[in-house]
């Protein structure tokens, strides 16, 4: 008859049942969800991860130099070992390159121009024809197909036979050209290290042009004489999950060695992925660490709600267990019931919770930054769910019936004379667990400040998740919590000396009855502190993370948008350049720019040249990174700037006339109206008069065009010391118009430079250090010293010091230096100017910009856009991941305070109902109780909303900027400021205190009802 009288006593009070099997069911479907959000946030990181990785980081390269006998044997070794490292067969490609062969006509120059056959299996996929026919196999003629860069370049066109002899085999080969080809993307990481067959020729020591592209048949029948061969694998890692990174990381890791062991002893395996995926491995594993800080904390408040509520249930069945016990119930028996009544509640919250997570889950979904992102949750219930969804329930049980077994014990003459008592201090007050507690969430709270992250490397040599680092911020949580618990008598003592003073009753009650029994009140105070607490720290993570993907997008970037390439180009010139991208759509400011490393006094820095007047409009540096802003730094770095001889009108030629006492190679130093510094050879100038003829549209590139004014700036000559001279320009025509200049003479020895316009020697280079470099040189903001830049010793004036320097990584010394300032030093000392590696471009929209530069890959510049660089960080779901998590706990914690609150207010008022009605015989008002209710009531939750935004506040600030990392698991750059967002704050609060005190008044006017019924009766 257990089970029938199981039932009977568990529906006995309906209200405490259906408040444990609300906080049960809520506890598994919550937690049931979280494990399920960590799992699927892996995977999509993965996934995503994998999908977007590009071609560099994902290809694995073999190469080997191979005969027409010993290809066959290493092909089948390759292939092989791919298939097995990968767990099935890669798109693989293999591509040959030739001998050199002399280009006809040239066979007997001593340094002819030359040319070189490949093969490229799939070329046709990659390329279109543009001409002709794609090559078949054959050897008399040989069938080859050019690119359309070569064809230009060498002259070769569709349909032209002509004969070549290999510089090492001197077999004359007859070729017939098939095609002509265009490559899709010549710029692309694929053609990374095929530069001749992306750009035609190559220029060096000996000019070479092609490759001359034939088919692998014919390339193995007549030109592979020991030439190199090379397989380029790329496998398919959509379907890649987090537990197989490590391990295909250690196969592709083994190729090579495998590959020797199978005979190809020359083979070289490269690969980016092992670290690639490596890396990966790491970063998920933090990813779905850091996601189980929500979870801890949600399960100490669902453990202490469930205690709460356990205990309400003991209290209430304290005189019901001792007469039971009166009457012959042991322990067992006791303990048998409340576990049977804890088993019937928590068992179908079991069953039931992991098809309520996918619905959950659902909600995270629609969360901007998930939705944003791309990634779609759709876990379903498996296995591992349902033994999370039983354990926590089981666990839950037992907090159940801890509670009943504790007060099994009692006599019934003994719980009636406990009745009524109130004690002034917790039994873990008054052993000192929370100042234990306190040492041991400050000891995990100082290692994740060390660490960075909760995962540290374990015995076996790898990397797990320490338990005591991940449970820092529930403990501190806690702790902060139950400390709070002190304030609680103390306070309510006050409270009650403050309204005894008062002539109104309310107050004067309520404030006495929470200083009678402060432990009745403690316990919601505490789950209403911790979940408030969780609740603005959930939101504090959640706002801190999105801030810092903006500082790492801007920090990165450094400006709206940032191109890098090459200065100079075929198809843009260093002059022409800058009149392309400042005329994209959208921009508004644009300065060139140098960024590369450079030795400064013994330092390896990042060396940073901007126009200083556009710092403001382009330079993005965080606020708190500098003691000077981005203005005062602007005008602080404008140095001596050098004074050019402006050209009259839009000329496209320049005659420079010279007088030479010797034989002296001569450089022309110019600049366009953007600022742009470029540097003209004149060629070795004669001794006696000399007339150079300089084009300059050919400084603007094949498709560029030159913002003019153009301005001469300096001579730079150079001479042995035995043959130092003298050199005099003379005269200066543009376009066949003199220019009117003064008579520039100069005095060669060594290298010389000598301006146009004669200006006092340049003073101290101001610049901008980052602190590291700072303390390196012993030079601080308004100081001047001597600093070696490039090995060269120069005096500099710092005029402000950062941080770090935005475009550099954490740690990385770096000076930024005033683009025109640096330039007229570098004239100064007959140094060439530094080229425009880079332009840093403003723009309120940069979309069109980006498009626009998409429409020319043949301009060759990689654009790095701020919006799309913290759009992808936003949506890496490895970085984001811990965001729905905290969304996820912060709901259920909300929850799970309002829901123990209106319990335990329920549970306290109804025990109080003879009390109430005395209250109401003795002429007490209906307004007077709301009053008293509202002032007990009012005590808890003020106490709890101010303790839990303090306690938030400290977590906050000693936890949020420790557990915020990038994708890769690494430290964000720049630091992690904490971004409390009070409004959002504030609304919640203001919410929570809403339904709080609605729940209040529901209870009084409940009360009431009962009220007048007991009245009467009595």
């Amino acid at each position: 008859m257990r089970g029938p009288l199981i039932v009977k006593r568990a529906f006995s009070e309906p209200l405490l049942l259906l408040a444990a099997l609300g906080s049960i069911l809520l506890a598994t479907t919550t937690l049931v969800a979280l494990t399920m959000y960590a799992s699927s946030i892996a995977e999509a990181g993965v996934r995503r991860t994998m999908e977007t990785a590009s071609y560099s980081q994902t290809v694995a390269t073999i190469s080997s130099p191979v005969t027409a006998e010993t290809f066959p044997r290493f092909d089948r070794a390759v292939r092989a070992e791919l298939t097995r490292a990968y767990a099935g067969p890669p798109a693989l490609t293999t591509s040959f390159r030739s001998d050199s062969y002399a280009m006809p006509g040239q066979e007997g120059r001593e340094r002819p121009d030359l040319l070189r056959f490949g093969s490229y299996d799939g070329l046709d996929r990659h390329a279109k024809l543009v001409a002709g026919a794609w090559p078949k196999p054959g050897d008399d003629p040989v069938e080859v197909a050019i690119s359309l860069s070569a064809s230009s370049a060498s002259g070769f066109e569709v349909g032209q036979e002509f004969t070549t002899r290999g510089r090492l085999d001197p077999r004359p080969v007859r070729v017939r050209v098939a095609g002509v080809f265009q490559i899709d993307d010549p710029f692309g990481e694929r053609w990374a290290g095929e530069q001749l067959l992306s750009r035609g020729v190559e220029r060096g020591d000996f000019t070479t042009f092609g490759p001359l592209m034939v088919t692998r048949e014919t390339f193995l029948a007549r030109f592979a004489t020991s030439v190199n061969a090379t397989w380029s694998a790329v496998p398919d890692l959509r379907t890649l999950t987090p537990e197989r990174l490590r391990p295909l990381a250690g196969a592709i890791g083994q190729v090579e060695e495998r590959l020797k062991a199978a005979g190809c002893g020359s083979c070289v395996a490269t690969s980016r992925l092992p670290d690639l995926l490596t890396q990966l491995g790491t970063a998920s594993l933090v990813a779905r660490s850091t996601m189980l800080i929500p979870v801890l904390q949600l399960l100490l408040l669902a453990a202490y709600a469930l205690m709460l509520t356990a205990r309400l249930l003991a209290d209430h069945r304290r005189m019901e267990v001792a007469l039971l016990r009166s009457r012959g119930a042991g322990t067992v028996r006791l303990a048998a019931l409340a576990g049977g009544e804890a088993l019937l509640v928590a068992l179908p919250c079991a069953v039931v919770a992991p098809f309520l997570g996918p619905p959950l889950l659902a909600l995270v979904n629609a969360l901007p930054w998930i939705k944003a992102s791309g990634v779609r949750l759709a876990p379903v219930a498996d296995a591992g769910t349902f033994l999370v969804s039983f354990g926590v329930a089981l666990a839950a049980a037992v907090l159940l019936v801890l509670p009943a077994l504790a007060g099994a014990r009692r006599t019934y003459v003994e719980e009636q004379s406990a009745r009524g008592r109130g004690g002034g201090r917790g039994l873990i007050e008054r052993a000192g667990a929370d100042l234990a507690l306190l040492v041991v969430a400050g000891l995990a709270i100082w290692q994740l400040q060390r660490y960075g992250a909760p995962v540290t490397a374990t015995a076996a040599g790898g990397l797990g998740i320490d338990p005591l680092i991940i449970s820092g911020p529930a403990l501190a949580l806690l702790t902060g919590g139950m400390l709070g618990l002190r304030l609680v008598p103390r306070l309510s003592r006050l409270a009650e000396r403050i309204t005894s003073r008062r002539p109104t009753l309310a107050p004067a009650l309520g404030a006495w009855q929470v200083s009678r029994r402060p432990l009745k009140y403690a316990g919601p105070a505490l789950l209403l502190t911790m979940a408030i607490a969780i609740g603005i720290v959930s939101l504090a993570t959640a706002s801190t993370w999105r801030s810092s993907q903006l500082d790492q997008a801007r920090h990165q970037a450094g400006a709206d948008l940032r191109l890098s390439g090459p200065a100079d180009g075929p198809e843009l010139g260093a002059l022409g350049r800058g009149t392309a991208f400042t005329a994209l759509p959208g921009v508004t400011a644009a300065s060139p720019g140098f960024r590369g490393q450079t030795d400064v006094s013994g330092t390896s820095a990042m060396l940073l040249a901007l126009d200083a007047s556009k710092l403001g409009e382009l330079f993005h540096l965080r606020s708190d990174l500098s003691a000077q802003s981005v203005g005062e730094l602007s005008k602080a770095l404008a140095g001596d700037r050098a004074a050019g001889l402006a050209l009259p009108g839009r000329p496209a030629g320049l005659v420079v006339t010279a007088e030479a006492s010797t034989e002296l190679p001569a450089r022309l130093v110019l600049s366009d109206g953007l600022g742009v510094w470029r540097d003209v050879s004149l060629g070795l100038l004669k001794k006696g008069t000399n007339r150079v003829e300089v084009d300059l549209r050919a400084l603007a590139g094949r498709s560029g065009t030159i913002t003019y004014p153009l301005s001469l700036l300096g001579l730079v000559a150079s001479a042995q010391e035995e043959s130092a001279g003298s050199l005099t320009v003379t005269a200066l025509s543009a376009d066949g118009q003199e220019v009117a200049a003064p008579r520039l003479t100069m005095s060669v020895g060594g290298t010389s430079a000598a301006p146009f316009v004669r200006r006092p020697e340049p003073g101290p280079l101001p610049v901008v250090l980052t602190s590291d470099l700072s303390a390196a040189l012993k030079l601080g903001t308004g100081q001047t010293g001597r600093a070696s830049i490039d090995r060269r010793v120069m005096t500099v004036k710092v005029v402000g010091v950062v941080e770090t320097m935005p475009t550099t990584p954490a740690g990385q010394p770096a000076l930024l230096a005033d683009w025109q300032t640096m330039q007229a030093h570098e004239l100064a000392a007959a140094q060439l100017p530094r080229p425009a590696t880079e332009w840093w471009l403003a723009a309120g929209d940069t979309a069109p910009a980006v498009a626009a530069l998409g429409g020319h890959p043949e301009w060759d510049v990689t654009a790095l856009d701020q919006r799309a660089l913290a759009a992808a960080l936003r949506d890496d779901p490895l970085a984001s991941g811990l965001q729905g998590a905290l969304m996820l706990g912060f709901g259920a914690a909300l929850v799970f305070a309002a829901l123990g609150f209106l319990v335990n207010a329920a549970v306290a008022a109804r025990e109080r109902l003879a009390e109430f009605a005395i209250l109401r015989a003795l002429g007490v008002s209906s307004r007077q109780m709301l009053g008293m209710l509202a002032v007990e009531q009012a005590f808890v939750v003020g106490l709890s909303l101010v303790a839990g935004t303090a306690l938030a506040v400290v977590v906050g600030v000693l936890v949020v900027p420790h557990i915020v990392l990038t994708g890769q698991a690494a430290a964000v750059t720049p630091d992690v400021v904490l971004d409390l967002p009070w409004t959002a704050t504030g609304v919640m609060l203001a919410l929570v205190a809403a339904v709080l005190f609605a729940i209040v008044a529901g209870l009084a006017r409940h009360l009431r009802r009962q009220g007048h019924g007991l009245r009467e009766e009595q």
